[in-house]
C-alpha cells in the first residue's frame, strides 16, 4: 500500500509543479544566470513547500489548512508584494551583474526565498486539498500511507525542478549580454504581472 501512495504522490507532486508560474520563471532565470545548481536549489525550495502543504492535506490537519485558507487574502498580499519586488529587481538588473560565478551565489538564501514564496501562495494548499479529495486521499488517519504520499509529492516536484533547471542551464553559455538583458526584462515583467494578479485576487 505504501508503494501505491508513494506513486500517487509522485504524480501529484510533478503535476502541481509542472505548470510554469512565478516559481518556474524564477527557476529558469536562476538557471540561465547562475547555473543549474542555483536553479535547482530554487526549485527544491518550492518542492519543500509542496511537501509541507501535501502533509497538511495528507495528514488531514484541518486546523492548519483552515487557518491558511482563512488568511489567504493577507498571505496573498504578502506574496504579491514579494513577487513585485523580485520582478522589479530582475527587470532592472544589469547583465554584468548576472555574470557572477556560481560559487558566489548564496544557495541557502535562494532555497529559503522560494520556499517562503511558495508557502505564501494559498492556491497551492487549495490545489492539494482538491486533488486529495477527488482521489479519496487524506480522508483517514494512516500515518504510513500519508508519509509515503508526502515523500512522493516532494520527489515528484523535485523531479520537475531538476528537469527544468538542467534544461534552462543548457542555454547559459549561449546567452550573450543582450540576450541576458532580454531575459531579465521578460522575467521581471512576468513576475510583476504575477504579483499584480496576486494583489487583485486577494
Amino acid at each position: 500500500m505504501g508503494t501505491t501512495f508513494f506513486l500517487k504522490g509522485l504524480v501529484i507532486g510533478f503535476s502541481i509543479a509542472a505548470p510554469v508560474g512565478p516559481i518556474g520563471i524564477l527557476c529558469i532565470r536562476r538557471s540561465i544566470r547562475d547555473g543549474m545548481a542555483t536553479g535547482l536549489m530554487a526549485g527544491l525550495g518550492a518542492a519543500t513547500a509542496d511537501a509541507a502543504y501535501g502533509a497538511v492535506a495528507g495528514f488531514g490537519i484541518t486546523a492548519v489548512s483552515g487557518f491558511l485558507i482563512g488568511q489567504r487574502s493577507w498571505i496573498g498580499l504578502v506574496g504579491g508584494a514579494f513577487l513585485c519586488y523580485l520582478g522589479a529587481r530582475a527587470f532592472l538588473s544589469k547583465p554584468a551583474e548576472d555574470s557572477a560565478p556560481e560559487k558566489g551565489v548564496r544557495l541557502l538564501a535562494v532555497y529559503a526565498s522560494t520556499l517562503l514564496l511558495t508557502l505564501a501562495n494559498p492556491a497551492t494548499i487549495l490545489s492539494f486539498v482538491a486533488i486529495f479529495a477527488a482521489l479519496g486521499l487524506g480522508a483517514s488517519v494512516n500515518y504510513s500511507a500519508a508519509s509515503s504520499l508526502v515523500l512522493g509529492v516532494f520527489l515528484g516536484s523535485a523531479l520537475w525542478w531538476l528537469i527544468l533547471s538542467s534544461g534552462a542551464s543548457m542555454l547559459r553559455s549561449r546567452v550573450n549580454p543582450a540576450g541576458m538583458r532580454a531575459v531579465n526584462r521578460l522575467s521581471g515583467a512576468l513576475l510583476v504581472g504575477f504579483g499584480i494578479y496576486a494583489f487583485l485576487r486577494s
